[in-house]
C-alpha cells in the first residue's frame, strides 16, 4: 500500500488580490499579492513586524484545513484497504468486516481573512503589501527585501 496522493488548497484573495500570510515567529498577519510572492526577484519573504524570515507563512486556517484533508484521505485509504481485505478473506479461518464508510470531518473553507490591514508602498522594492496600521506609523520591514522602512505610505 504505497499509494501517493497530492492535495491542493486554493487560498482566496481579498478584493484587491492580496492573500493572507502569518509569520511563524511573531504571529503577525500581513498580505501580499501572489504575483509578488512568486516573483523570481523575491528570494525570501520577511515579516513586516519582526523582520525575520520563515520557511513558510501558512496561516492557521490553511494548516487546519490541510490536516483535516489529510486525515480524511487517510481514513479513506484505511477503509479501502479494509474493504480489499474483506474480499480477500471472505472464506477461511478468520474474516474481516469493514462496515460502513466513515464520515469525513468537515473541511472548513478558507476566508480571505483580516480586513484591518492597510496597503503600504515600499519604495525600496517598488512593491505594495498590506500591513497593520500601527506598522505604517512606526515603520516596518519590507516583506520583499527586509529593509526597515520608517517612511511608508
Amino acid at each position: 500500500m504505497t499509494e501517493d496522493f497530492k492535495m491542493e488548497i486554493a487560498i482566496p484573495t481579498d478584493d484587491l488580490g492580496y492573500i493572507l500570510l502569518q509569520c511563524s515567529h511573531c504571529g503577525t498577519h500581513f498580505k501580499a499579492t501572489p504575483e509578488d510572492i512568486m516573483d523570481d526577484g523575491v528570494l525570501t519573504l520577511f515579516c513586516p513586524s519582526c523582520g525575520l524570515t520563515s520557511d513558510n507563512y501558512i496561516t492557521e486556517d490553511v494548516l487546519e484545513l490541510a490536516i483535516t484533508m489529510g486525515q480524511n484521505r487517510a481514513v479513506d485509504m484505511i477503509y479501502d484497504e479494509l474493504k480489499r481485505m474483506e474480499k480477500q478473506f471472505k472464506k477461511g479461518p478468520f474474516t474481516i468486516k469493514a462496515g460502513k464508510r466513515p464520515k469525513h470531518a468537515h473541511e472548513s473553507p478558507i476566508q480571505s481573512g483580516i480586513n484591518a490591514l492597510e496597503v503600504t508602498t515600499f519604495h525600496c522594492c517598488k512593491r505594495k503589501a498590506k500591513v497593520k496600521p500601527i506598522l505604517k506609523i512606526t515603520g516596518c520591514y519590507c516583506p520583499f527585501c527586509g529593509v526597515k522602512n520608517y517612511e511608508v505610505e
